[in-house]
């Protein structure tokens, strides 16, 4: 038997808010609710599970997102239109553009609860690694 991530839970100020702010930004819909968690699912089966916490027991994550050039497109319209401030780093030195790293493009960005997005059309180490 293969391992495979199933789910992950995302701790956000407020679950409802954090979740459509991703799925507006990606084109997604919330897949259930149940309990305290609104999920979305990823085209790869892994959901993930936005739960309302405590604003001061979040622990800022990284989560980031291997999407096709049209879809990253689409994304990147929406957080320019959005005013969303956005990197072309993860050190946040190149503001307002994307990068092209491994023959692709890629952005980071802040969602609502402070966790560290990241968009990506190839991944790290391009398409052959």
């Amino acid at each position: 038997m293969s391992v495979d991530l199933n789910h992950t839970i995302v701790h956000s100020r407020d679950a409802r808010e954090a979740a459509e702010f991703f799925t507006r930004l990606l084109g997604l819909e919330i897949t259930g609710e149940w309990g305290p968690f609104i999920a979305v699912a990823l085209g790869n089966g892994v959901t993930l599970d936005f739960a309302t916490v405590p604003e001061d027991t979040i622990t800022p994550q990284h989560y980031a997102f291997l999407v096709s050039e049209e879809e990253f497109t689409a994304a990147y319209a929406q957080i320019e239109q959005r005013g969303i401030e956005h990197y072309a780093d993860p050190r946040r030195t190149r503001p307002g553009t994307v990068n092209h790293n491994d023959g692709g493009r890629g952005v980071y960005f802040m969602d609502p609860s402070g966790h560290a997005m990241e968009l990506i059309t190839v991944p790290y180490g391009g398409w052959g690694a």
